[in-house]
Order: structure tokens, then C-alpha cells, then sequence
């Protein structure tokens, strides 16, 4: 199966560049690896020097949509697979692509996501926070798993997920318009249609973050927002559930360490998400005002003046 890589960028900094090289080192390299950087001053010209098979399409800050600038990535390719990155993902190896490509080798396994390891700055919450959302072992899911693992069963990242591009062309891509989390609406969609989505443990990137309370707070509330703005994907499937499970096994493995700063961090860090979650999840009784405080993506809400 040929690959085509898709990267949206801004500030593209030494980490996409190793990224780059990562994926010119692939045991299966792409065929292209298609770049939508937003605003093109930001941009460096010698990334586009590590390989002729290096495309970019620059796009205005007013023109990113984390759905729309995807699609513009994949418009062109005549590839068999679509694989989404983001900027700071690092492939841990080179058999990334090929560890991938052999779950879609299943028919009905429309899309496969990565497993996010921890970056060498990660602070202990957020390590363990890794291992519970991407753990070692891999899973292919489908309807039958709602009832198992409920909004999880719909769980996909961007981070670093592949596609068959004819079912990606035939659904019409990611959400043309959506403030955050388009991967898991795109694989909502794909579950309630009968397809598979696997989580292949052995496909390994470096991708982590350590968010500020506030900083979890915003990205909960675009989260809260998307769920809010798609029903037909999110209605009757709770998140919260998944929530607690995470607080609940967090608690215990620090508890066993007698490390109760990272409790408290957690305690912390879930008001703030589950407050952004419910703020976000109401957002259309909020003002404007107040739904600029709260976002991470303001210019997606300054787009409707």
C-alpha cells in the first residue's frame, strides 16, 4: 500500500524537522509528505531541502480549520493510505508506517491510530496519563465495544492516525468546519457505518504535553463544544464515565508511590478539565465574551463575525 503523510504546521520548530527525517528513515517512506503550514512567514524554507517528495501549501491563520486544512491536505494524494500527523509527533522507530499499514490490511479496518509515548519533560501525571489512554496492547474496535468502552470505542488521534483514503474519499473527509476533534468525529461516523477503527500499540510515536490547569480548562471546553455541536456522533455515549476511571487508577498508582504532589496535580488538573468539559458543553448559553475566555482556538469563533 503506498502512503501519503499530511502535516498541518505553524512555527514548525527542530521537532517537526526530526519528525521529517523520522519519516524518510521508514522502512515504508511515503510517497509524499504533504504539508499545510499555516502563514507562510513562519515557514522554513530548508525543511522542503531534507527531500524532493516534500509538498507545501501555505494557508492563512483565518483559512486553518483543524477538519477543512486536513481535507486540503488530502485533496490531491492518489495514495491507498491517508496518514495524519501533527508537527511535535516523533516516530519512536522506523517501522511506524509499516506497523500501521498491516491493520488496515483488514477490510473493514477503515482507520488506526498510534500509540503516544511519553517525550523525556514529561511530568509524572501526565506519563501515567499516557500509559492509561495508550497502553501495550492493541485493539480493533467496533459497535459491539460501545456497550465495553463507550465514548473510548470512538477514541482516535491525529497525532498520528491512518486511513484508507477510499473510504476517507467516499465519507467525504474530516468535518469540513469543527473547533477541535475531528478525528473522533470522523471515526464516530466510521463505528455507526459498520467499520473498524484499531489502536495499534505497536506503531509508536513521541508525543506529549504538560498543560497548565488553565491550558486543560480551554481544551476541555472545545472538547465539551465539539461534542455539543455533533449529537448525532456523541448523544447518549458519556464521557464523564471515562473520566472518573482515569481519576479512580490514577489515585491508586500514586497512592502505591506515596506520591501525593501528582494527586494533587490530578485533583487539580480534573476540576479544571471537567469544569472546561461543562462550560463547553453549554456553550450557547454563554456570551461571546465569555466564550473567548474560555477556548484555546479564538480565531475559530472570530471566523463567524
Amino acid at each position: 500500500m503506498k502512503v501519503d503523510v499530511i502535516i498541518p504546521t505553524y512555527h514548525p520548530d527542530e521537532r517537526f524537522q526530526k519528525c521529517i527525517k523520522m519519516l524518510l528513515q521508514q522502512t515504508v517512506p511515503p510517497e509524499t509528505i504533504r504539508i499545510v503550514n499555516t502563514e507562510e512567514r513562519f515557514w522554513k524554507k530548508e525543511i522542503e531541502n531534507l527531500s524532493p517528495d516534500i509538498v507545501v501549501t501555505h494557508i492563512s491563520k483565518q483559512e486553518f480549520d483543524h477538519g477543512a486544512s486536513r481535507n486540503l491536505g488530502a485533496v490531491d494524494s492518489t495514495a491507498d493510505v491517508l496518514l495524519f500527523m501533527t508537527q511535535d509527533a516523533v516516530p519512536a522507530d522506523i517501522y511506524l508506517i509499516e506497523h500501521l499499514l498491516k491493520y488496515l490490511e483488514k477490510e473493514n479496518t477503515a482507520a488506526v491510530y498510534a500509540r503516544q509515548l511519553p517525550n523525556e519533560n514529561c511530568n509524572d501525571l501526565e506519563m501515567f496519563t499516557r500509559q492509561f489512554n495508550y497502553g501495550e496492547k492493541s485493539r480493533v474496535k467496533s459497535q459491539k465495544d460501545i456497550s465495553e468502552l463507550g465514548i473510548k470505542t470512538y477514541f482516535c488521534s491525529n497525532v498520528c492516525a491512518a486511513y484508507k483514503r477510499d473510504i476517507f474519499v467516499k465519507r467525504n473527509g474530516f468535518i469540513s468546519r469543527t473547533i477541535f476533534n475531528e478525528d473522533m468525529i470522523y471515526c464516530g461516523g466510521l463505528i455507526k457505518a459498520g467499520f473498524y477503527v484499531a489502536y495499534a500499540a505497536d506503531a509508536k510515536v513521541y508525543h506529549s504535553h504538560n498543560y497548565t490547569p488553565l491550558e486543560q480548562l480551554k481544551r476541555n471546553f472545545d472538547l465539551g463544544v465539539s461534542q455539543a455541536d455533533h449529537p448525532e456522533i456523541f448523544e447518549g455515549i458519556s464521557s464523564e464515565s471515562e473520566g472518573m476511571r482515569l481519576v479512580k487508577e490514577t489515585t491508586n498508582h500514586f497512592m502505591k508511590q506515596g506520591n501525593f504532589g501528582a494527586i494533587l496535580d490530578m485533583v487539580i488538573q480534573s476540576a479544571f478539565k471537567l469544569i472546561g468539559y461543562q462550560l463547553g458543553k453549554h456553550y450557547k448559553k454563554l456570551s461571546k465574551e465569555m466564550i473567548l475566555c474560555f477556548t484555546s482556538n479564538k480565531a475559530y469563533w472570530n471566523k463567524e463575525d
